[in-house]
């Protein structure tokens, strides 16, 4: 596993000790409640070990197992909060400037939990209409199988892209890596058109049996042939419940991004400098994302559960997942890729 930098190292720590401090911040006044142990004096009560559950969505035949474990929990983070106060880091710039940013985000979140309230789920009506909308992600859904060679983007040179255009298969292609000495890894993958953004989705589908191609992705890059493409239908009962958490989060999502409107449509917002291309005030500049950040305590789906977008009107359910932004953009690196 590769070593994290030092920098990233720093950051972690700082964040760790921020989380830490903010919550010792928040723990000045008397606790309340039975106390379950004491760390060097200070209490672990009932109420603590309760919230912990509750954030940790544990399993009902879980809960006994997890109730030992997250008391552990909070007594290690107790010992460690009470060195961090020894060494005053609270005090640190660093971490100051961590624990204002976190006690801003959770206040941001808790205005705009209460705004939104709860939403109503989405009607059957409105779940049988996006799905017959959209037959590519289910009705008519493709299953991609295929082989791939996982190397370093740097060894992506131009006589291995001239390669490809002679080459017929993978295993061609790894006897000329192997010829030449370049490091690589064999894996196999599975994909449908529901996984896949629309776009990518669609070159896939386009290209027939056998093709090779090639995807660029930050510092390492696939040799991708397509193995099988055959047709996955996806069912209204299979697709229900994935359909139901989209247009739910899509509707949470929209009415964070109408609110973060009405709030800059009141306000008085200076701003000292010339905006850059890109900033909230630039013409053209993407809608502020403090929306979809505030939004996310009102949306909590399962794994695998749909998550809104706001990138384009039709997104495929499975692939709006909580990464979206990163998914997004590792995708858009993968079609410009294709070779």
């Amino acid at each position: 596993m590769k070593n994290a930098s030092p920098s990233s190292r720093s950051l972690a720590a700082v964040m760790l000790l921020a989380a830490l401090t903010l919550s010792a911040c928040g723990e000045k006044a008397k606790k309340t409640g039975q106390a379950l142990a004491s760390v060097n004096g200070e209490e672990i009560t009932v109420l603590q070990l309760n919230e912990e559950m509750q954030r940790s969505g544990v399993q009902a035949a879980q809960q006994e197992t997890a109730r030992k474990q997250l008391l552990e929990g909070l007594i290690d983070r107790q010992l460690l909060q009470n060195e961090a106060a020894k060494d005053k880091l609270e005090r640190d710039p660093q971490v100051m400037q961590a624990i204002e940013r976190a006690k801003a985000m959770i206040v941001a979140q808790a205005y705009m939990q209460k705004r939104i309230g709860n939403q109503a789920r989405p009607a059957k009506t409105d779940v049988e209409q996006y799905y017959q909308q959209h037959p590519e992600f289910f009705a008519n859904r493709k299953q991609f199988d295929m082989r791939q060679l996982v190397l370093a983007t740097k060894d992506v040179s131009e006589p291995l892209k001239a390669q490809l255009d002679s080459v017929k298969s993978l295993d061609e292609a790894a006897a000329w890596l192997d010829q030449h000495q370049i490091k690589y890894v064999r894996a196999g993958l599975t994909r449908t058109s529901t996984d896949l953004p629309p776009e990518l989705g669609a070159r896939l589908a386009s290209m027939p049996k056998g093709q090779l191609f090639i995807i660029r992705e930050g510092e390492r890059s696939m040799l991708i042939q397509i193995a099988e493409i055959k047709d996955s239908p996806l069912s209204l009962d299979a697709a229900t419940a994935q359909i139901e958490q989209f247009l739910f989060n899509k509707k949470n999502k929209e009415a964070a991004e109408a609110e973060i409107k009405r709030l800059r449509s009141t306000a008085k917002i200076e701003y000292f400098n010339k905006p850059a291309d890109g900033a909230p005030g630039a013409p053209g500049a993407p809608a502020s994302p403090a929306a979809a950040t505030a939004a996310a305590p009102a949306a909590t789906p399962a794994a695998g559960a749909p998550a809104a977008t706001a990138a384009a009107p039709v997104v495929p359910p499975a692939q709006a997942a909580a990464s979206q932004t990163a998914a997004d953009e590792a995708a858009a690196r993968g079609v410009a890729g294709l070779k």
